[in-house]
């Protein structure tokens, strides 16, 4: 390693040019305020509790670190004050970013640099030890970021965790059946408090992890997440407006769900309560999987199928005629019936959705009224045996017979 040009210079002229630096800090410090104030004017001027500003204070307490630390040499680890740490919690609580108060940090090493610089001239300091000291101050400089940059992560930190718990309460509210409607202006509270908008509607959806360790989805900020769920919660607001199905969809690729129908905040419960069970059928394979899919868009399947032990009671007692038939030819019966049904009784319109003969649906309807008798004709009972033969072919009863 090459010896330290600044090592040579004798200690005598480096205690004259520290005596000479430190006393130029309190005037130094003020031109560099002066300066940045100049260029950065939205600086805000926060005081201490003796009423100096903190950015005066820190830069002063800055140069005379530097100071003390090079008369040392310019390897000698510096300290650096802790002002600057709270200059970074300072940018977090104010809601800016590092980048102007970096840029500030690089303005005032050039001014501060520029007088040492001529107080070495004057001095007669030589020019590699001037250049060695120049070097020391951009680590400093690098270590006053650094500072920075641990205070801005810890409130950073401090904040997110605490919006966290603040969203988890308002989340807790909004999703819990009666409170939110009893107390709307609790709920209008705790949104105010995330900074969250209360929409007109909102949706809740539910998803299903595609893997443990899955991330949560990127979704815009105005979007609640809860993923301490075992199956995470979103809540949407304004679900319908322009654009936002679409990137709802894109945020959610790759994860199995349902989304709730869109209801007043105070309602969210409810949507909840529809997603959560078209998951459940998900998981049971009676509505598709691999996307978040829209409760309004399968309103049968979620009206039907839920209710599978008095429906099944009612499937028994509507269509035990099937039960004297062969499989293939109550399945093919029960196709009849409830397309029959569905085009109120037009038998034309019935063989052209089943893709028959029309002379063959009428066939079918003669047996089908054997079967049944007088039933068919009964407005509450037709009504009845659209249900269970609707309820059936959501469950994939329905499906055309092997050949």
């Amino acid at each position: 390693m090459p010896e330290s040009a600044w090592r040579k210079v004798p200690r005598s002229q480096v205690r004259e040019f520290a005596a000479a630096a430190r006393g130029e800090v309190p005037g130094l410090a003020e031109a560099i305020l002066r300066q940045i104030r100049r260029e950065y004017p939205a600086l805000p001027l926060n005081l201490d509790e003796s009423g100096e500003p903190l950015a005066l204070v820190g830069v002063r307490a800055a140069l005379e670190q530097f100071i003390a630390g090079m008369a040392d040499g310019p390897d000698r680890p510096f300290e650096l004050p802790y002002v600057f740490h709270e200059f970074g919690r300072g940018q977090v609580l104010s809601g800016r970013s590092l980048d102007s108060l970096q840029a500030m940090y690089r303005l005032g090493v050039r001014l501060a640099w520029r007088r040492l610089a001529e107080i070495g001239d004057e001095l007669g300091i030589p020019a590699p030890a001037m250049y060695e000291l120049a070097g020391s101050g951009f680590e400093y400089l690098d270590g006053l970021v650094a500072e920075t940059t641990r205070g801005y992560a810890e409130a950073a930190a401090r904040q997110a965790s605490e919006r966290l718990r603040l969203q988890r309460r308002l989340l807790d509210l909004l999703l819990t059946e009666r409170v939110a409607t009893d107390r709307p202006g609790l709920l209008a509270e705790r949104a105010a408090r995330i900074g969250w908008p209360l929409p007109r509607r909102v949706a809740v959806a539910v998803l299903l992890r595609p893997a443990r360790e899955a991330v949560a989805p990127a979704v815009g900020h105005d979007v609640l997440v809860d993923m301490e769920h075992e199956q995470p919660r979103l809540v949407v607001p304004d679900p319908d407006a322009a654009g936002r199905p679409e990137l709802l969809r894109r945020a959610t690729a790759g994860w199995s769900g349902a989304l709730g129908p869109a209801v007043p905040p105070a309602h969210a419960a409810r949507s909840l309560r529809w997603a959560t069970v078209a998951v459940q059928l998900i998981e049971s394979g009676l509505l598709p999987g691999g996307q978040v899919v829209r409760c309004t868009d399968h309103a049968e399947a979620l009206l039907l199928l839920p209710a599978a032990e008095l429906l099944g009671d009612l499937d028994r007692r509507r269509l035990a005629p099937l039960a004297h038939c062969g499989t293939a030819h109550a399945r093919h019966l029960a196709q009849t019936l409830l397309s029959w049904l569905e085009t109120r009784g037009d038998a034309t319109e019935t063989a052209a959705r089943l893709g028959v003969h029309p002379q063959t649906v009428r066939y079918r309807l003669r047996q089908i009224r054997e079967l049944w008798g007088d039933v068919v004709s009964d407005p509450d009972l037709r009504f009845e045996l659209e249900l269970v033969l609707r309820a059936r072919r959501l469950r994939g009863e329905l499906a055309p017979p092997d050949t």
